[in-house]
């Protein structure tokens, strides 16, 4: 069987991150998008609210680059969670478990944070760019397109299981 999700759009909160007791890291938020389309010559807008889940390095750098109205690009699976409420009431959604991100916010948004983006870039284990020559002012290095790195969740962390009740 096949789960994968690809999903561009504005996180509609701020990361709420925690940690499991073995320290792992989890950081929950949601994200808005957005289809165009005409219905019968008139122009119309449909909005989509979807929850998404980062474990481990990818939530603390989620935490630590993205705010409420941040775009991003998100790669993940589609997880379905059950629980019981107050009353006692079995409750159910879907959202998503996130593998791989991408931030999408403009350069200028993101040109503050360069120097932190090349932290990314090495904790992925990517070569830095090399230094300019020694007669030229050093410069920032800036991601392709402006665009801080993308992160991919490491293949060793990704057996984590989440905690299945809320």
């Amino acid at each position: 069987m096949f789960n994968k999700i690809i999903l561009v759009g504005n996180l509609t909160r701020d990361i709420e991150i925690r940690y499991s007791q073995s320290g792992v890291g989890i950081a929950k938020t949601a994200i808005a998008t957005s289809r165009k389309f005409t219905s019968n010559g008139e122009k119309k807008e449909e909005v989509c609210f979807v929850d998404i889940t980062f474990f481990g390095k990818s939530a603390e750098v989620a935490n630590q680059y993205l705010r409420k109205g941040s775009k991003i690009l998100v790669e993940g699976r589609l997880n379905f969670e059950q629980w019981t409420d107050q009353n006692g009431g079995k409750r159910s959604k879907h959202s998503v478990i996130v593998e791989s991100m991408q931030m999408l916010d403009s350069k200028s948004d993101n040109q503050s944070n360069n120097a932190q983006a090349n932290q990314s870039y090495q904790q992925q284990g990517q070569q830095q760019p090399a230094q300019q020559a020694p007669q030229q002012p050093a410069q920032q290095y800036q991601a392709p397109h402006g665009q801080v790195p993308v992160y991919n969740e490491p293949a060793q962390q990704s057996g984590y299981q989440q905690p299945q009740n809320r």
